[in-house]
């Protein structure tokens, strides 16, 4: 899995190092989209995220939440982070609109390539628009 999201990104030939990853497959049996969590750091309880797919139409309500389950519920973080090429606007649009908290920076991925590092902490996400009905809030 975790290769399979690699191959997708830009810039990830050397992978991902230990990690943990999940994906998503059509009803056809289709491999269509992955996410991987790396770098976890127990100590500030952070990891980073990072996301490929093969069609637009993975993200769905029952994805979001495995995916942000795993961090934040089975494994205890308290933050998720996420970087972001600036060029990449639908990933930029996704992330802002799950309630990440943007940071652009300069020449990130390159000379002429900003990109933005987001963070979305475990509150934030508890109280988004996307699970307050899972955690039995209004």
């Amino acid at each position: 899995m975790a290769q399979f999201v690699a191959d997708l990104t830009p810039g990830c030939e050397a992978g991902f190092g230990n990690c943990k990853a999940i994906g998503v497959i059509e009803d056809g049996g289709d491999l269509v989209a992955g996410m991987v969590f790396h770098d976890w750091q127990p100590g500030p309880g952070l990891i980073q995220i990072s996301s490929a797919s093969k069609t637009p139409r993975w993200l769905t309500a029952d994805v979001r939440h495995i995916m942000f389950s795993y961090p934040f519920d089975q494994i205890g973080c308290q933050m998720v982070v996420l970087q972001v090429s600036a060029k990449n606007e639908r990933m930029v649009r996704i992330a802002k609109a799950f309630g990440f908290t943007p940071y652009l920076i300069k020449r990130m991925r390159g000379r002429d390539e900003d990109g933005y590092v987001f963070t979305l902490t475990d509150d934030d996400w508890r109280n988004s628009k996307f699970t307050r009905k899972i955690h039995g809030q209004a």
